[in-house]
């Protein structure tokens, strides 16, 4: 006879800048199915026809009052996305495009699982020293230890 598990859905949490385009795209397609595979869902995006999409599909949806380039709102940013995580309590963090990238790993630090998407480069789209800025965070911001090796 089989017993069905007590144990807790899976909780994974996007976090998407921006919410267009095929951004939002790939987002709605992976939260369309996890949620059909019984996943715990939650999206923290800024409030935009992306969330009332993901909200029609039965995920949870948490402002995040972000902007698409950093800045000087950087901070206050980061500081919500960690009262969020810590508000969620996710087994998943998955962060899609460069400012979500950036201010989600600096918001988990390490203590949760993270999957970073970029999309694109953010040091491919600018030049000069932001360019160069935005390379050197990627390399200090990576998760983990390399994924290949020879």
């Amino acid at each position: 006879m089989h017993l069905p598990s007590t144990a807790p859905l899976p909780r994974v949490l996007h976090l998407t800048q921006p919410v267009d385009g095929g951004v939002a795209r790939v987002v709605t397609d992976l939260v369309r199915a996890q949620l059909s595979d019984g996943l715990d869902v939650t999206v923290a995006c800024p409030d935009s026809a992306l969330t009332t999409k993901l909200r029609g599909l039965g995920a949870r949806v948490r402002h995040w009052h972000a902007t698409r380039s950093p800045g000087t709102s950087l901070v206050r940013e980061v500081r919500h996305l960690a009262q969020v995580i810590d508000e969620v309590r996710p087994d998943l963090v998955h962060a899609h495009s460069a400012k979500a990238g950036l201010a989600g790993r600096l918001a988990v630090r390490g203590r949760i699982p993270t999957v970073f998407q970029p999309h694109a480069w953010s040091f491919e789209a600018v030049g000069g020293g932001t360019a160069a800025l935005a390379l050197m965070w990627e390399r200090w911001g990576r998760v983990g230890p390399p994924v290949c090796c020879v």
